[in-house]
């Protein structure tokens, strides 16, 4: 064996691993610190609709939430870049929680209904962003301690787990508001929210990973122009990811709405965690595709599905049948979440993966928002069945961003028969 060799096998059996560096703790902490956010949205729509009786005031209120989170999100990661995560994150955990108690009395208060939309606004503005900060802290760790030829591996199959934990607390975090709310009250969620977000925010930024900084010693990092974030190859993802919050929140509000219906509203979020059962099955198998499994060609296989499992929804006469439909439609939506969110990564411009997972993180929050108040609306207006049609508008906006996206991989094959 010659020297060099020897010299290789020595790093690669004395570069730590990523579970060594962080912690046993730190996945099980980071997880749960993103559940309270997940619950919020959901949790908002059923304590307005059980407290003051208008699910359209529901749906504005939900949209509210979003709305606070896109404004403010980046500005919270600001201020983290600044002073750090540890600072910022219990700050913002501890004006959160008080929002959140704030919302859980002013519902059942004689305040007027402005009052409830500011307190929902506030919540949104607030809410400490886990999910981006821990893809954060991660990358700085793997960087800057992971260094060596298993290091690219390290970073993807990481993105790849953060992406299937966002779609896992997206999913499961309507079924424990609609758990809770049975089980207690509708504003049982909401308190549930707020221990979380004291026990578990407060872990994630006192864990030893949240003094994880960038060395300033080492110089400006290289930056693509801003303008390369609003390229169409960035902008058909971001697309994409916008439409999967509309049908997260569609289906939420359409299932409010038919439950309400039925005279339990607060049970929505049990039958939407069915959902996630197949999503979270599906998402974990995106680990063991073919890398011959082209993203593009993910996308345009799962979102058909997602289609259908919504046309069947919407025309379903038996809760049965909508069971059936959600099933389908979440066997669809965990891979389609990851592919995009792999297909984010993989297009971000030099230095800029971080602002590009904002986006496309954003975008389903804001798609989310935006569908619980307009179907919301629609629901109280027009009736259930007009509501549950809705999510297939949606998931036909996925599958149109999908088919835009082949466009990209169209350039992208001109480009090379240029170069050759």
């Amino acid at each position: 064996m010659s020297s060099n060799e020897t010299r290789t096998r020595t790093h690669e059996v004395a570069a730590p691993k990523l579970l060594t560096v962080v912690g046993r703790t730190y996945f099980p902490i980071a997880l749960m610190a993103r559940l309270p956010y997940a619950m919020v949205v959901i949790g908002v729509l059923t304590l307005v609709v059980a407290g003051r009786g208008s699910l359209s005031l529901g749906g504005i209120n939900s949209a509210m939430v979003g709305l606070g989170t896109a404004i403010f999100g980046s500005f919270i990661g600001a201020a983290a870049d600044r002073w750090g995560q540890r600072p910022v994150l219990l700050i913002a955990g501890l004006a959160n929680s008080a929002a959140l108690i704030f919302m859980a009395w002013v519902v059942f208060s004689p305040l007027p209904d402005a009052v409830v939309l500011i307190a929902a606004f506030a919540i949104g503005a607030t809410a400490p962003q886990a999910a981006p900060m821990s893809r954060s802290r991660l990358v700085e760790i793997i960087m800057s301690k992971l260094a060596g030829p298993g290091q690219q591996k390290t970073l993807s199959s990481t993105m790849a787990y953060e992406s299937a934990a966002d779609e896992f607390v997206f999913v499961f975090g309507p079924f424990i508001v609609g758990l809770l709310a049975t089980t207690f009250h509708p504003v049982a969620p909401i308190i549930g929210a707020v221990v979380m977000t004291l026990i578990f925010i407060s872990a994630f930024a006192l864990h030893p990973t949240g003094r994880a900084h960038v060395n300033a010693s080492s110089g400006p990092r290289a930056q693509a122009p801003a303008k390369e974030l609003f390229t169409f190859a960035v902008l058909v993802v971001v697309l994409g990811t916008f439409g999967i919050g509309l049908v997260f929140g569609s289906t939420l509000t359409a299932l409010t709405s038919l439950m309400n219906d039925l005279g339990h509203p607060e049970e929505a979020g049990i039958f939407y965690g069915i959902m996630g059962i197949g999503s979270a099955i599906l998402a974990i198998a995106v680990a063991l595709f073919s890398p011959r499994y082209a993203l593009w060609a993910r996308w345009l296989s799962f979102a058909p599905v997602m289609l259908v499992g919504a046309f069947i929804m919407s025309t379903s006469d038996s809760m049965i049948t909508v069971v059936i439909a959600l099933l389908l439609m979440g066997c669809a939506v965990g891979p389609t979440l990851v592919t995009l969110f792999s297909l984010a990564a993989e297009r971000s411009p030099l230095g800029r993966s971080a602002t590009v997972m904002s986006m496309a993180g954003s975008a389903i929050i804001v798609g989310q928002s935006v569908a619980s108040a307009v179907n919301g609306i629609l629901a109280e207006e027009a009736g259930t069945s007009a509501a549950m049609a809705v999510p297939m508008a949606a998931s036909a906006l996925v599958l149109v961003a999908g088919l835009l996206n082949l466009l990209c991989g169209r350039k992208a094959r001109k480009r090379d028969l240029v170069h050759s």
